[in-house]
């Protein structure tokens, strides 16, 4: 009798352990969210060429959610008073500490509009993850000034001129650009109307004109007008050193695990005529995103250094919270620029 006890009790104390095994690392109450410690609060950010080089860090203390797991660190940044309604992820690490090199903050900063040459306040935090399940946590607030300096670059640019836009060599919003100034011209051109006509001139005027005699890629000096058969936007390429181009209708979509199509199916965009920008209203998760043409890979866009300006098979570029949002895609200038808007 006395052994089948001694079974029993040890039996209990078996189904006991294996529950509490069960249960897995308990989350704490009061988790430990981390702490920026630099830079400090109050400090004046001023960007200027001779430091653009520079790195500017950010270091933070450990966040402590009441057992060992993997930490993921995320510093953002939004305008002050803005209740990081529309936050800017300036970097993800597993680290305490993380650079970025004041080049990419400048242009940032540029690209969210920030004015340059005087201080504009904004607001720092880290948010530390574990899990898409357990509620992030964030540090205090730091409130700092950055002062941006103007970056002006003039790049050489080929006029467009066509039935599009009546014939004028002399319309500045129709160009394309040589961003290393080696002849080699890129742009994206909108033409509202199917069956439309257009030619290339080099400056404001009909003097230096190119165009194609055999629809074949190969351009001749006052050659051929050369056709564009359906309406839309296109990709122009012209390579006045060998004397080719190439022109390529792109229909643009948004695609990435924060979309709702994630990595599988495109989610696509609108082109607003009277702004010239591709536009989007639409939900996303917390993930990762990129911009591409026509369903396909051989034309995407990223950002490298997330700064609101976009590369060629560039990085993913992460949303931070769930919501509604707003972007546009600006592909008229020289330069490739995206905005991201939280509504």
């Amino acid at each position: 009798m006395r052994r089948l006890a001694y079974i029993a009790f040890a039996g209990i104390l078996i189904l006991a352990s294996c529950t509490k095994a069960e249960l897995g690392p308990v989350i704490s109450e009061n988790p430990t969210a981390p702490t920026l410690t630099a830079p400090a609060s109050g400090t004046n950010l001023v960007f200027t060429e001779a430091t653009a080089n520079d790195n500017v860090t950010f270091s933070w203390t450990a966040a402590d959610f009441g057992f060992d797991a993997a930490v993921t660190y995320t510093v953002q940044y939004d305008k002050v008073g803005n209740d990081f309604k529309a936050p800017v992820t300036l970097k993800t690490t597993t680290e305490l500490t993380a650079s970025t090199k004041a080049e990419d903050l400048n242009s940032g900063f540029l690209g969210a509009e920030f004015p340059f040459g005087e201080v504009t306040g904004i607001e720092i935090r880290v948010m530390a993850t574990i899990s898409e399940i357990i509620p992030s946590i964030y540090s205090p607030v730091v409130n700092l000034g950055v002062n941006p300096y103007e970056v002006v670059v003039v790049y050489p640019q080929l006029q467009v001129p066509g039935s599009y836009q009546g014939w004028s060599p002399e319309d500045n919003n129709t160009v394309i650009f040589s961003k290393l100034s080696d002849k080699k011209y890129e742009g994206y051109i909108f033409f509202k109307d199917a069956g439309t006509f257009f030619k290339y001139t080099v400056g404001p005027s009909w003097s230096e004109n190119y165009g194609d005699n055999g629809a074949d890629g190969t351009l001749e000096s006052g050659g051929a007008d050369i056709l564009a058969g359906d309406a839309g936007m296109y990709k122009l390429n012209v390579n006045l050193n060998n004397l080719t181009h190439s022109f390529t209708k792109t229909d643009w979509g948004l695609i990435g695990s924060a979309t709702p199509g994630g990595w599988d199916n495109d989610t696509n965009m609108e082109y607003d005529a009277e702004t010239r920008l591709l536009t989007l209203t639409v939900n996303l998760v917390a993930g990762d995103i990129k911009f591409r043409a026509n369903d396909d890979w051989a034309i995407n866009l990223g950002d490298n250094g997330n700064n609101g300006s976009c590369e060629y098979e560039g990085a993913n570029i992460p949303i931070a919270a769930a919501g509604n949002y707003t972007l546009t895609l600006d592909l008229k200038g020289p330069i490739y620029r995206v905005k991201i808007k939280k509504n």
